[in-house]
């Protein structure tokens, strides 16, 4: 009998990791009405990472909706100039690997020079996975 129940949990497991996202990569999530200076999508690094990523058009604020990325040691969100470059500006740790988070942008940060968002593992040198952000 205990082998039919641990059977079953792990049926149930098993069937609740399935994905049922069907968004597109490049489906704009932007809020109807809201308007964006930028946006872009976020590409794996050395983890997987998906979402989206957008700045307001006041350039106050990086907004990351639909994020994923794995767990990892001090995990921060750069917005840079190439993946992995040492010219960033620092956004601060990333507050979380699903879902919606709002970072602010530091006044006068130039967001033409700046415009990759890159989610930076400090410990192993690594980018999580990166979004080039488009008007």
């Amino acid at each position: 009998m205990k082998k039919y129940i641990v059977l079953i949990g792990l049926i149930f497991f098993l069937a609740n990791c399935t994905s049922d996202d069907n968004t597109s990569e490049n489906e704009d999530t932007t809020p109807v009405g809201e308007i964006t200076y930028s946006k872009g999508v976020f590409t794996s690094g050395a983890h997987t990472t998906t979402g989206n990523a957008s700045i307001n058009s006041k350039k106050t604020a990086l907004q990351l909706s639909k994020f994923k990325t794995d767990a990892g040691p001090k995990l921060v969100v750069y917005l840079t100039t190439e993946v992995g470059s040492s010219d960033y500006v620092s956004l601060g740790d990333l507050k979380g690997i699903d879902g919606d988070y709002t970072y602010l942008i530091p006044s006068n940060t130039n967001l033409d020079k700046y415009n990759i968002v890159d989610i930076w593992c400090v410990d192993f040198s690594v980018s999580f996975g990166h979004a080039v952000l488009k008007k």
